[in-house]
Parts: C-alpha cells; sequence; structure tokens
C-alpha cells in the first residue's frame, strides 16, 4: 500500500467558509450516491464523486461520515452512483436532506432499478454505476471510498445538471458548444508566437 501522511503546520487557520466560498468556484458535476438493500436504503447528493482508473473500471467518492448513507456504505460494502440531468433538480434537491427527508423516503417520486449490488440505481440518469467498495481512507470529516465499478448504464440524454456558486446549473452538450465556438479562439492563432 502507497500511503503518505505527513503533519503539515500552518502559520495561519483557513475558515470554513472561506474554504467553501472557494470551493463553491469549482463546477462540480451532480450525482446522488445510494447504499443499502429493501427498506434499509439511503442516499445523498454530491459533487464529489471523480474516475480513479478505466482498467480496471474504478471511481472515487469523499463521503461525509455524519451522512445516514455513510453506514450503510460500509455495512454493506457497496454503493451506486447515478449521474443527474438536467431534468433531475427535483431529485438533487431531495436527496440533499434539507427537506427533511430521511432513508427510504427519500427514493419516492422516482424510479428505481437494481443490478449486480442490489443498490438502487435512478432509472433515466446520464449514467447509472453500480460499485463494489474497494478501498476506504477515513481522513477529518469524511471519508474517500474508492468503488470497484460493477456495472454500467449510460442514458443517451446529453444535458447534465451541475452545481456552481451555490446553485444548480444545466450544461446542455449541443448548446454549450455552440457558444464555446462562437467565442474561442481560432486555432490558427494558437500557433503564432507572442
Amino acid at each position: 500500500m502507497n500511503s503518505l501522511v505527513r503533519n503539515v503546520s500552518i502559520d495561519r487557520e483557513v475558515s470554513s467558509d472561506d474554504f467553501r466560498n472557494a470551493m463553491r468556484r469549482l463546477t462540480g458535476g451532480v450525482s446522488v450516491i445510494t447504499a443499502g438493500r429493501g427498506r434499509d436504503i439511503s442516499g445523498m447528493t454530491v459533487t464529489s464523486v471523480s474516475s480513479l482508473s478505466v482498467d480496471p473500471p474504478a471511481l472515487i467518492v469523499s463521503i461525509n461520515r455524519e451522512a445516514s448513507s455513510w453506514p450503510l456504505v460500509k455495512r454493506y460494502g457497496f454503493f451506486g452512483v447515478s449521474i443527474l440531468t438536467s431534468e433531475q433538480t427535483d431529485i438533487a434537491q431531495r436527496f440533499t436532506g434539507k427537506g427533511g427527508l430521511k432513508g427510504a423516503d427519500r427514493f419516492a417520486g422516482a424510479e428505481w432499478v437494481t443490478r449486480v449490488s442490489g443498490v438502487p440505481l435512478l432509472t433515466g440518469a446520464l449514467a447509472a454505476i453500480d460499485c463494489e467498495v474497494e478501498h476506504i481512507v477515513e481522513r477529518h470529516s469524511h471519508a474517500i471510498v474508492i468503488g470497484r465499478v460493477l456495472d454500467v448504464t449510460v442514458s443517451p440524454r446529453t444535458a447534465a445538471l451541475a452545481y456552481w456558486q451555490g446553485r444548480y446549473v444545466v450544461i446542455e452538450q449541443d448548446e454549450d458548444a455552440v457558444k464555446l465556438a462562437e467565442v474561442s479562439v481560432p486555432t490558427r492563432h494558437l500557433s503564432r508566437k507572442i
């Protein structure tokens, strides 16, 4: 195992508010992480999903250890990642926990399926990824969970839901590609010396 833990001394304490404000400037794809089986299920909205490797297929997600999903991820050893479309803002909101819904109640009003692991995956998500916990690194308030991908379902939809500056935004592949092309620097200018 290649782990490196160092004690780093910091002259100035960074406040949680300052750090949160800085991270709001990082656009993140919105996903719902699900865990558990049967009625013993829960889920949460995250922007912390990232691919780790393609061969073998693996991803990482950062999970708050105070979240209701955390004990289920540890107990069952599986989790699901449903990458949300632009039309699934209501699901993103529901799984933040701010509305008071908990556990299985968060799943009401949407269609869910199970695959290899038995964890609920959202029907109609941009992608639904079924994972087995491969490794967990617990640090501070969160755990970095490495998941080995067991199954993937991909939707033909192209409009993604993202989170930026404290709110949900839509990224539409076709429309945004046209906008980017209109403001992009022409290729011939990139080869000139400045």
